[in-house]
């Protein structure tokens, strides 16, 4: 399919112009500076979503991650170099010999309230994020299997039985000792701990907030880098970074202050950054890309990030039938949608598990030497045969599927394209394309109101298994009713038995993935994701990240 360019001037124009008003003046910190004046440290960011949450426990987005990286921190979090350093710990832990228990001391700091920081503050969000009453997404996920007791407490929620959350392997031995005990050893444990789940909240504060905690500005407190302002919900366009005089490590943040808009036009966007109106955008649509492949300021890499197709079994009786996901996993000429439609520098998936991810520590090598990248690739023959097959099975000539996507230009043009190709390679489909604010399509995909949606993941830890156990049987982000007891199995004897022998424990998780795709065609995996946006070159170490939360302003400056 031919790719429309977005040339819509007056359009453009006028989003533009509105995002001028709302900026104010841009000649302001954009001038030169004339001799013995320094340059005034604050930038002008553009993000393409609003920002769903601020709880830590509850939230399960990047665009929320990403902020609380910048705003609040764990016992720790990763440098410009990619590296796990400190935050809130302080020194090495002290680790027991079988390598389950760690005991950490919690720096001298406080919260933007003046409250300290303690080892207690960490115990009660853990608590919070593992006790079933509260239903966190992320909490589960990121804690069964991990942190002792976690499991049991989750499957007590599930089995409607007690549970006591103080039976989770968290701990303060006092006001800033805390121990956490493990399930087993994890090699991953400290990149794990720098994940927004695992951060502190303050009990007082959030008890004092209660159902309002998280939801504005105001009803959050930081011990972060920034603190954030000028944010009114959800649903809000703008809000701003200002830096945290009291941060622990307040002499190594320069920026005074990070105004954030939202922009969902990529190509107003690129205009903003080009007029100084902002000297960050978000990351590009395939449009612009090629207008900037020799710009200095243009900042590109390869994520650790796979897109796919979500196929909900749940109520749906088409895509209940292994046949029908076949087909629609293998009708989409992916080579051509990285090629056309993104044209950024993104690589066609074939795999769950990215490339350029994870090493073996004992062979060295890339997990994905293990399977290749032919897992159920394009193949519009065997789709109409498994199509027709999988027609038969459940007794009708035509289906119709609903696809929720996002309301940014990029995910309109994706969706027309997914339409087109499923449409026309698997005749007696209908896609009925549904475009929604961002927010709207996590609270339906929670619900799991929809039949196909594209939805990516990125790495929440240096490890395949942050990949692998997204698929268990009631998965905390599962959400689309797959199951196999097979594939359960080889994840867990990953988590378990295999967990010490790293040879062993990839080749496991590898035969998972042949599961999930081979077999079960659960997902559609279609592309793995090449960031592209345009950075002012007034901004010195703009930082980026391959794992968790996607960018850190701690150490940018402007020139």
């Amino acid at each position: 399919m031919k790719r429309q360019k977005l040339i819509l001037i007056l359009v453009v124009s006028l989003v533009f112009s509105i995002f001028v008003t709302a900026c104010g003046n841009g000649n302001n910190g954009n001038e030169k500076g004339t001799a013995g004046k320094t340059a005034a440290q604050e930038l002008k960011a553009l993000e393409l979503q609003s920002i769903p949450s601020m709880d830590s426990v509850m939230a399960q987005d990047t665009v929320s991650f990403t902020t609380m990286n910048n705003v609040m921190e764990g016992l720790y979090r990763l440098d410009p170099d990619q590296n796990v350093v400190e935050g809130m710990a302080e020194g090495e832990p002290e680790v027991s010999k079988d390598g389950t228990v760690y005991t950490f001391k919690i720096r001298n700091t406080k919260w933007s309230n003046g409250d300290p920081v303690t080892a207690n503050d960490f115990v009660y969000a853990w608590q919070r994020a593992i006790d079933p009453k509260i239903a966190s997404p992320y909490g589960p996920y990121m804690m069964d299997g991990k942190i002792k007791g976690a499991a049991e407490i989750s499957a007590a929620g599930a089995n409607k039985t007690d549970y006591d959350v103080s039976s989770l392997g968290v701990k303060a031995v006092d006001d800033k000792t805390l121990q956490v005990t493990l399930e087993r050893p994890i090699p991953y444990f400290k990149s794990l701990m720098a994940f927004p789940t695992f951060y502190p909240q303050n009990k007082k504060f959030v008890e004092e907030q209660g159902e309002d905690y998280g939801k504005t500005a105001d009803n959050l407190v930081f011990n972060g880098p920034f603190v954030l302002s000028d944010w009114k919900g959800s649903t809000a366009a703008e809000w701003t970074y200002s830096k945290n005089k009291d941060y622990w490590d307040a002499d190594t943040v320069k920026l005074e202050k990070v105004q954030w808009n939202v922009l969902k036009d990529p190509q107003a966007a690129a205009n903003a950054l080009e007029t100084g109106e902002a000297d960050i955008t978000p990351k590009l649509s395939s449009d612009i890309v090629p207008q900037y492949e020799d710009d200095k300021r243009l900042v590109k890499w390869l994520e650790p990030t796979v897109f796919w197709l979500k196929m909900n079994q749940k109520d749906n009786k088409a895509l209940q039938n292994t046949d029908i996901r076949k087909a629609v996993a293998q009708a989409i000429n992916k080579k051509d949608f990285v090629d056309s439609i993104l044209n950024n520098g993104s690589i066609v998936a074939n795999y769950a598990v990215p490339r350029e991810f994870v090493k073996n520590e004992e062979t060295g090598k890339d997990f994905r030497e293990i399977n290749g990248d032919k897992l159920l690739p394009y193949n519009v023959d065997n789709a109409k045969k498994a199509w027709d097959k999988g027609l038969a099975a459940i007794g009708t000539e035509a289906v119709e599927l609903r696809y929720l996507t996002d309301d940014t230009e990029n995910a309109k043009k994706t969706a027309e394209y997914i339409k087109n190709q499923l449409e026309t390679n698997l005749p007696g489909l209908t896609l009925k394309v549904e475009s929604v604010p961002f927010s709207v399509r996590i609270d339906r995909e929670n619900s799991q109101d929809y039949d196909l949606q594209m939805a990516g993941w990125g790495p929440d830890y240096l490890d395949p298994m942050t990949f692998s156990d997204l698929w268990l049987t009631g998965g905390g982000n599962n959400k689309m009713n797959y199951s196999n007891s097979k594939y359960d199995q080889l994840v867990k004897d990953a988590q378990t038995t295999l967990a010490q022998k790293p040879v062993e424990r990839y080749e496991a998780l590898a035969k998972a993935e042949k599961v999930l795709l081979e077999e079960d065609a659960a997902i559609a995996p279609i592309y793995q994701r090449s960031s592209n946006l345009l950075v002012s070159e007034k901004v010195e170490n703009f930082t980026h990240h391959l794992v968790g939360p996607e960018y850190s302003y701690k150490w940018t400056s402007v020139k």
